[in-house]
């Protein structure tokens, strides 16, 4: 065990203890691995740098608050929305490290509405379509240099080309952006986390081209996504090619807004064998959810979405379709580079009980590549404004046993 207040830490929540953690890491690295303890008290950081066979643990009464100075956040390697560039840290870092994990009872606070963070939000956009420019004439990563001076706000947790990664127990709060961010990594597991946010961009949790995910035990009350499952953008993430796949969610619960369970709409790179399964959608302290199932893509995506399966659902209050694939999604249009249409199939759902809702399904392909092979079964949907689901380019959906206010369909 290497306590941060051994290495300097002073825990009162205005000296900033940067140096004390990164020596702290250091130390529990070079001794082959342990615990980097977070005592009780509030401790003051910029980002941090974890390294191979440590577990950071804030413990009950500890809490981990995250600078307001984007001075503390260096450029790093990173990925940006679905495309990699050199951008400010994040707040908790590794960048291919082995064993890696974030534990406790106790919080992280990243303090982005105190910081500058949300201000980008309305200023982002040059540089954010300087970016997607930059994949597409296929400039050299390291030459796609934002961070200080730029408006690409940081995530909280990001771990990148990791193996073994372990996220528990912890309280999660006010990120600037996506709050628990594996990316090209593998054997990942997220527990027992309780995630707060509010904001633009304030996911719960993101896996971006990993493989062999676990969501487990987890609540998400956040002002976007709850789980958005992610594998690259356009140009640059076809580049990678690395898909999202073998990723479970269970026992989880969603009291944000959008979607809880998320499918893009970056998602070039492909993702496949979803699970998402015995979780409960329902109205938080502030939103209820948009959509219990998103699936959202377009023709600039390319990439193929296949295997999402949910079953053991439970949700109230949906705000708008309780089951949402889209291959037409677009924010601020569909994006830069070249046409290459996504390909969408194979999407089930079982055992769904849905109250209140716009529509049960919603299905809006693309003429030149239909949404095919969904399939609903078992099934209850009530309260629903509008009994008749909305199917467009898309094959018939399957119908086994669904009610919807009260009719078979």
């Amino acid at each position: 065990t290497f306590d941060v207040t051994a290495y300097g830490a002073k825990g009162d929540g205005r000296t900033k203890d940067t140096e004390a953690f990164r020596a702290a890491i250091e130390a529990c690295n070079k001794a082959g691995g342990g615990r980097v303890l977070v005592p009780s008290g509030t401790f003051l950081t910029g980002s941090l740098t974890l390294l191979s066979n440590v577990n950071l643990e804030v413990v009950k009464g500890g809490t981990l608050k995250f600078s307001t100075d984007a001075k503390d956040y260096p450029l790093t390697y990173t990925r940006w929305q679905g495309i990699e560039c050199m951008n400010f840290a994040p707040f908790i870092y590794a960048r291919g490290q082995r064993n890696v994990a974030i534990t406790g009872a106790g919080v992280i606070d990243g303090q982005a509405a105190n910081g500058p963070w949300f201000d980008y939000d309305d200023k982002r956009e040059p540089d954010w379509e300087r970016l997607q420019q930059m994949a597409v004439d296929n400039v050299p990563i390291t030459s796609r240099t934002f961070g200080s001076g730029h408006f690409l706000k940081p995530n909280m947790i990001q771990l990148y080309e990791c193996q073994n990664v372990l996220v528990d127990g912890l309280e999660l709060r006010n990120p600037a952006m996506w709050t628990v961010h594996p990316v090209l990594s593998a054997n990942v597991t997220v527990s027992n986390v309780k995630v707060y946010s509010r904001g633009a961009m304030v996911d719960g949790c993101d896996p971006e081209s990993c493989r062999d995910v676990h969501i487990t035990r987890c609540q998400f009350d956040t002002g976007d996504d709850g789980i958005a499952i992610k594998s690259g953008r356009d140009t640059d993430g076809r580049r990678v090619g690395v898909p999202s796949e073998n990723i479970v969610i269970d026992n989880c619960t969603h009291l944000g807004r959008w979607g809880a369970l998320t499918v893009g709409s970056e998602m070039s790179g492909g993702v496949r064998n979803v699970f998402f399964q015995d979780c409960t959608i329902k109205k938080g302290p502030t939103y209820s959810a948009f959509h219990v199932l998103y699936v959202k893509t377009n023709k600039r995506r390319g990439g193929t979405v296949e295997g999402i399966h949910a079953r053991r659902i439970k949700a109230t209050s949906v705000q708008r379709e309780a089951i949402n694939i889209t291959e037409n999604y677009s924010l601020t249009g569909p994006g830069f580079g070249p046409i290459v249409n996504p390909a969408v199939r194979d999407i089930t759902v079982e055992d769904m009980t849905v109250d209140g809702a716009t529509y049960a399904l919603s299905l809006d392909g693309l003429k030149e590549s239909k949404i095919t092979g969904v399939s609903v079964a078992n099934s209850t949907f009530t309260n629903i404004k509008n009994a008749t689901p909305k199917v467009s380019n898309a094959d018939k959906p399957k119908y086994t046993n669904v009610k919807i206010n009260g009719k078979g369909v």
